[in-house]
């Protein structure tokens, strides 16, 4: 753990203490990347009819429509898509090995069943990030192709895969700003399509990632500033091309209707386990945390189907826990990491943001139940452990939410935690390269 005090020594220099240090006490906690858990004080009952909320159920029922029209393009163009049909998604997994040792490892006595959501299974892209980057690219090809007449909603989707198609689709460009897997999803899937494509990466993208980019035809453009700058990049190249189309990953609501999909398909999967779901049967989900994207669309798909019978929790990095200083304050996406002095310097690179999304720290600022940090060291044994007691292959960012069952029984206000089914989502790791994994792995042992 790096270390850290109320007057904070930077680089040899000392610094003024943080007026948030006294607003915020807990604050000065984060600054020292010390580990935190907060319980969200704006926590509240979920209203689906409040007019607050501009997204609603049909429009995740319309976004899961949409990829059931392009099933037979994904099951042609990917075949490790048929066994589904063309359906992109992920197994669930319930993790007795795992459970026992985060009960050893954390001391408490977690008395539901653990699962993993395994996102990092996802086919096409091996990352969470398949679901919204993949949706939003999908969403943009058939609105082009509607526009121009090529096609109506109820052709059949795999015409796609024509010459036609791909000569008509390399006229356009999509362009994004990404620290690794929404790049990687958003790559993959435009490059099938016949777009041009350009990713902007910001310096924690790891160089496997954009390799895999470079040898689809995608253009990397490498960043020595952090994920903002790259976003920020992104947005400005596609903003000087009228057939330029930018992916925004802190403000689409696309992205984030690609994400809240899941929340149908896992209820299937609980159905599908005999897990009840209810106010006496909890369901406590632990999402990453970066930008904010794919855990806020997922959460408000959760509170869609279970309403307050679900409690998604956000895990983050104790160098970028932007989304946990964002609702905190109510500054969202107004602070960052560093206006407390954090470096935002993480090995979880998908999770290396400073500063939150506005659209979904505000949206979703009363339905994230509670928040959490990790540090590096802790994502790289918990990584380890998976893989030796559940032989699972994920990167450290999806290992972040490992820790959460067994806070949330180290806080035990719920009268009903002894009936609740916990889901730790894994966001990614099965394409990751062996050797880079097995450092990772090593580094945890």
């Amino acid at each position: 753990m790096r270390s850290g005090t109320a007057k904070y020594k930077r680089d040899g220099e000392c610094a003024m203490k943080n007026p948030l240090f006294d607003s915020y006490p807990i604050t000065e906690t984060m600054a020292g990347y010390h580990t935190v858990f907060w319980k969200n004080e704006h926590y509240a009952r979920f209203d689906p009819d409040d007019a607050g909320w501009t997204l609603k159920m049909s429009d995740i029922l319309e976004a899961e429509a949409r990829l059931a029209r392009f099933a037979p393009f994904i099951e042609a163009a990917f075949p490790e898509t048929q066994p589904h049909n063309g359906v992109i998604e992920s197994p669930l997994i319930e993790v007795d090995e795992m459970k026992q040792h985060l009960n050893e490892k954390y001391n408490v006595s977690i008395s539901g069943a653990v699962y993993v959501k395994a996102d990092d299974r996802l086919p096409v892209s091996g990352s969470v990030k398949a679901r919204g980057g993949i949706y939003e690219v999908l969403k943009h090809a058939e609105d082009l192709a509607v526009e121009h007449n090529m096609i109506v909603p109820d052709d059949d989707y795999a015409q796609f895969r024509s010459e036609k198609f791909h000569q008509f689709f390399s006229e356009h460009t999509i362009v994004c700003g990404s620290t690794g897997n929404l790049g990687l999803s958003i790559g993959i899937i435009s490059a099938e399509l016949g777009f041009k494509v350009i990713i902007h990466m910001s310096s924690d993208a790891k160089q496997w990632k954009k390799d895999m980019l470079r040898e689809r035809g995608v253009m990397v453009v490498e960043h020595e500033d952090d994920y903002s700058k790259a976003v920020e990049a992104g947005r400005e190249v596609a903003l000087q091309d009228d057939h330029s189309y930018f992916i925004d990953d802190e403000d689409s609501v696309p992205l984030f209707l690609g994400y809240a999909v899941s929340a149908l398909r896992l209820k299937d999967q609980l159905d599908t386990e005999g897990v009840k779901v209810d106010a006496e049967h909890p369901l406590y989900v632990y999402l990453p945390c970066g930008v904010g994207s794919a855990p806020g669309g997922i959460s408000f798909g959760l509170k869609q189907v279970f309403g307050d019978a679900v409690h998604p929790v956000f895990a983050e990095p104790v160098q970028s826990p932007c989304m946990l200083l964002g609702i905190l304050t109510g500054l969202h996406d107004v602070i960052a990491v560093g206006d407390i002095g954090l470096d935002n310097r993480t090995t979880a690179d998908g999770l290396a943001v400073g500063r939150p999304s506005k659209f979904v720290g505000r949206m979703l600022e009363k339905h994230i139940h509670s928040f959490f940090t990790v540090e590096d060291a802790e994502m790289h044994a918990l990584l380890a452990a998976a893989h030796d007691l559940e032989n699972m292959k994920m990167e450290p960012s999806a290992a972040t939410g490992f820790p959460g069952p067994a806070i949330i029984h180290q806080h035990p206000e719920d009268p009903h935690l002894s009936n609740a089914t916990h889901i730790v989502w894994s966001t990614g790791g099965s394409m990751v390269p062996d050797a880079e994994w097995q450092s990772d792995c090593e580094a945890g042992r």
